[in-house]
């Protein structure tokens, strides 16, 4: 059985509809030294359980989601318009 992710604009849509981008962090401010910018970039934690990832409808409305799942199970519990959470941040 396919997995099914929640698209905010689409309904519930297979997941090879998506490319996956990865971790949905927040961006350090512009002004941030190297050191932020290097951990940003370049280190990223393997997290067992709840986890946001930036996913890319890429066959479907085109938008960027932030989808939330766990790693351990790879269980989908929602997904987001990203825009959203940009503009919370």
């Amino acid at each position: 059985m396919a997995s099914l992710i929640p698209c905010p604009h689409c309904g519930l849509r297979p997941k090879e509809e998506f490319t996956v981008r990865g971790a949905a962090l927040s961006r350090p401010d512009p002004q941030a030294g190297p050191e932020v910018w290097f951990d940003y970039v370049y280190l990223r934690d393997n997290p067992r359980g709840a986890y946001e990832e930036y996913w890319h409808h890429t066959s479907g409305c085109r938008r960027w989601l932030v989808v939330s799942r766990d790693t351990a199970s790879h269980e989908v519990h929602g997904a987001r318009d990203a825009a959203q959470k940009e503009a919370a941040e």
